[in-house]
């Protein structure tokens, strides 16, 4: 049994295919203009800052176009994936939304709470002292809870899913080489969305979220520091083929890569002959 039907993969693939054309009507009318000369393009002003002179001097300006479209694509593209994670978990789980606000009252001690155990898990991994675990965490915050402080307030995950059996999914959806501050402050998001639905695992799921693994197929082989230092690794991380296997069983992740694929082979002609040749 695939993970994909017939339907959201044809659904995927021409979200996609949207996708990348828009990143392509975006940039294939950015005029690079080569310099003519040191005086001239030294002469030249860049109210954004993109001047680089060294850089124009060298590489042909097509080849630039073709470079600020990939990072373009790069910035961009947790929005395709966050999409497709939504399509895909439509079809295994009773709910799946983005940009999802969990809004609630909440204590606002225990709201702080969540900001005092980040601070102290930083503190932990600075002095080498026992870190806590996210279990630790989840318990503190919700222990902190009174009633006299009440206070309503929000917070947006990424992606939220309501399995079959009623179980609450919060993914925070991120590049997989997070900085330290970025590392600190999902952990506290995580722990936000625990308190404001006021329940502990299993009943409530929140992880940090990397959608593919950049040093291989499993959680064992990822090396980033950051992360493994900076937020409880292995109980707030899912990576690669472990998140999708959330999203939509085991097949999930080879099976939306081959979509991927797909669209890259079609339109890859297409890329190159409007981004690097000029060709409509």
């Amino acid at each position: 049994m695939t993970a994909i039907s017939s339907n959201t993969r044809i659904t995927i693939k021409g979200y996609l295919e949207g996708f990348i054309q828009g990143l392509i009507d975006e940039y294939k009318g950015r005029e690079i203009l080569k310099p003519d000369d040191a005086e001239e393009y030294l002469s030249r002003f860049s109210s954004k800052g993109e001047l680089k002179p060294f850089q124009a001097a060298l590489i042909p300006p097509a080849l630039i176009r073709i470079n600020q479209f990939e990072r373009g694509l790069s910035t961009r593209l947790g929005n395709s994936i966050e999409e497709c994670a939504r399509l895909i978990a439509l079809e295994h789980h009773q709910e799946a939304r983005r940009g999802y606000d969990v809004k609630a009252d909440v204590s606002l001690a225990a709201f702080a709470e969540a900001e005092r155990q980040k601070e102290n898990y930083e503190s932990s991994v600075k002095t080498g002292k026992a870190k806590p675990t996210l279990a630790e965490m989840i318990a503190a915050v919700l222990q902190a809870r009174r009633t006299d402080d009440l206070e309503t307030k929000s917070v947006r995950t990424d992606l939220y899913i309501v399995a079959k059996d009623g179980t609450e999914y919060f993914f925070e959806i991120k590049a997989p080489k997070p900085n330290k501050g970025q590392c600190l402050e999902v952990t506290q998001r995580l722990l936000r969305f625990h308190l404001l639905h006021g329940k502990s695992r299993p009943q409530i799921q929140a992880y940090y979220a990397m959608p593919y693994n950049p040093y291989g197929a499993t959680k064992a082989d990822y090396k980033w520091s950051y992360a493994k230092k900076y937020m409880p690794f292995k109980d707030a991380v899912v990576i690669g083929n472990e998140f999708w296997n959330i999203i939509g069983g085991e097949t999930a992740y080879s099976e939306l890569l081959e979509i991927y694929l797909e669209v890259g082979s079609e339109k890859s002609k297409h890329m190159l002959d409007t981004l690097a040749f000029g060709f409509e």
